[in-house]
């Protein structure tokens, strides 16, 4: 007698067999989908918009990061690295919990990637807070690394025209970091025209150099004014770009 149910269950039973041989299958290759990508650097663009930076100040800041993306020499040094890539995420930073990404994770492997972060740059709202919280820019930067990359360096570029008066202390933050094998660079915009609550605190260059930057290779970018920032940031991304960061000055320093 034949028992049509037979054949059903036999078909399920195959059914359920190459599902259960194929479920290792399919987890291998969402954990070789999900792997971070390899790039020569993974570098997080660190934003100072503190009361201290004026309307017209934070617009050159924009610009100046526009216009680095858009640089020839930039771009040449990216296809100079191993891998002849990069990954850069952006954002702004003021009290110790207020941090906002205007630029995502984005690669960088030639003209079309740089064009976009910079158009990215060119859209991005402009906002400003109150305070100046460096350790709290340290930390959220920190936590921004191996995400979507795995740069053969992780660098913070740290861009600022004040000291850190909000969050935890500073050294706390930068101790952290640099536990984590972070490389803690810094651009300090010295203002052309000191704000009354500046009085009695150190020149802000020596304080970068000596409170905010670390790690293997790590340099200070000193803007000799906001005219200077692009300058500034365009020597300062390609010094950080470069697969073997030749030997530099401690601090150097951009005019307008």
């Amino acid at each position: 007698m034949h028992h049509p149910i037979r054949p059903a269950l036999s078909l399920r039973r195959r059914g359920l067999l190459a599902g259960a041989l194929a479920a290792p299958l399919l987890l291998t290759r969402r954990a070789h989908a999900e792997e971070p990508e390899p790039v020569d650097v993974e570098l997080v663009l660190a934003v100072d918009v503190s009361r201290s930076v004026d309307q017209e100040e934070q617009e050159l800041q924009f610009k100046g990061y526009a216009a680095a993306f858009r640089d020839q020499k930039l771009i040449e040094g990216i296809a100079g690295g191993p891998l002849g890539q990069i990954a850069v995420t952006l954002f702004t930073w003021s009290d110790w919990h207020i941090q906002e990404v205007l630029v995502p994770w984005m690669k960088i492997d030639g003209a079309a990637g740089a064009e976009r972060i910079a158009a990215t740059i060119d859209a991005a709202p402009r906002r400003a807070w109150l305070y100046t919280s460096i350790s709290g820019a340290i930390d959220y930067a920190a936590g921004l690394f191996g995400q979507r990359y795995e740069g053969t360096r992780k660098v913070v570029d740290i861009s600022g025209d004040g000291v850190n008066n909000s969050g935890r202390p500073l050294p706390e933050a930068r101790a952290d970091a640099l536990a984590k094998g972070i490389v803690l660079n810094g651009l300090a915009v010295l203002d052309r025209s000191p704000q009354p609550w500046s009085a009695g605190l150190p020149p802000l260059d020596e304080y970068y150099r000596g409170e905010v930057i670390g790690g293997p290779g790590a340099f200070l970018m000193v803007a000799e004014g906001f005219d200077a920032f692009e300058t500034a940031v365009k020597r300062k991304i390609i010094r950080e770009i470069a697969a073997a960061p030749p030997p530099g000055p401690l601090v150097e320093r951009a005019f307008a």
